[in-house]
């Protein structure tokens, strides 16, 4: 009899585990709070760009990269390295680009109300992604002519060799409401 406890118990010990490894990764904009002990004060909460790494595995990338604005550095970015929700670096980046346009300056918060995960899960149900076996995303959170904007790159399995995955394009978003803003996609590169 006390078998069977034991066992549920252990069951419920492991439920309970797998459902915190779950939990434990991060979405984009949760990293930003994260990140906030790793910059100086004047940066905290002043996000200029989140992107991340191919994801390896799932639709969810583990790696990410979060900017944000520091007027004491030469060109006006720190920058916070995470993997599996953990830090890894702190480097100042060189972005000379972004320093001709408005793309150094930090993302409004007010407009940032779609998170990666919900972003993925909209850019992964465009009807034209339907019968394709989709393998992994990489994604970038930056300033756009209407906003700030999430630009979700898409990858699939290729049909006679399901072991590689062929890029079939990217969807673009808007991070205040998540409405498409364009869709550059092309399914039969898979072929």
């Amino acid at each position: 009899m006390i078998w069977k406890y034991m066992a549920g118990w252990q069951v419920a010990l492991i439920l309970a585990l797998a459902l915190q490894g779950v939990q434990a990764e991060p979405t984009a904009l949760e990293l930003i709070r994260k990140g906030d002990p790793y910059v100086g004060i004047q940066s905290r909460d002043k996000v200029v760009q989140i992107r991340s790494e191919k994801s390896i595995g799932s639709l969810t990338p583990n790696i990410w990269y979060v900017v944000y604005y520091d007027p004491d550095a030469t060109f006006k970015s720190v920058e916070v390295k995470f993997g599996a929700g953990e830090k890894l670096d702190v480097s100042h980046p060189w972005r000379i680009l972004e320093m001709a346009n408005s793309d150094h300056t930090p993302l409004d918060p007010k407009k940032l109300e779609l998170d990666s995960n919900k972003a993925i899960r909209i850019a992964t149900s465009q009807p034209l992604l339907e019968n394709l076996k989709l393998t992994a995303t990489q994604l970038w959170l930056e300033h756009g002519d209407l906003g700030p904007q999430w630009k979700v790159k898409l990858w699939a399995a290729k049909l006679h060799q399901p072991q590689d995955d062929a890029d079939i394009g990217v969807v673009v978003l808007s991070a205040t409401d998540g409405t498409i803003l364009s869709t550059d996609l092309h399914p039969g590169s898979v072929d």
